[in-house]
């Protein structure tokens, strides 16, 4: 998984986002979870992705990799 976050400007730490705040986020909640009790749709990569971008903030775009060679990519407009 790619998780992209971009702003105009860094927070007060010189962050766009803080790394662990992503991993709670999205790893923590993920990792070994049954994802259907996470994730209120059909678990497949490409809403996992847009679940991601919807949750972290400043996120634009995420990559997951469903297995070697199948990648889905959501994109904020």
């Amino acid at each position: 998984m790619t998780v992209e976050c971009k702003a105009r400007e860094l927070n007060q730490d010189g962050m766009v986002v803080d790394f662990t705040h992503i991993k709670e986020l999205v790893m923590d909640r993920l990792d070994h979870a049954v994802i259907n009790d996470v994730i209120d749709c059909n678990p497949t990569a490409e809403n996992m992705a847009r679940w991601i971008v919807d949750n972290v903030p400043n996120c634009w775009r995420c990559e997951v990799q469903e297995s070697e060679g199948n990648i889905a990519i959501y994109e904020k407009d």
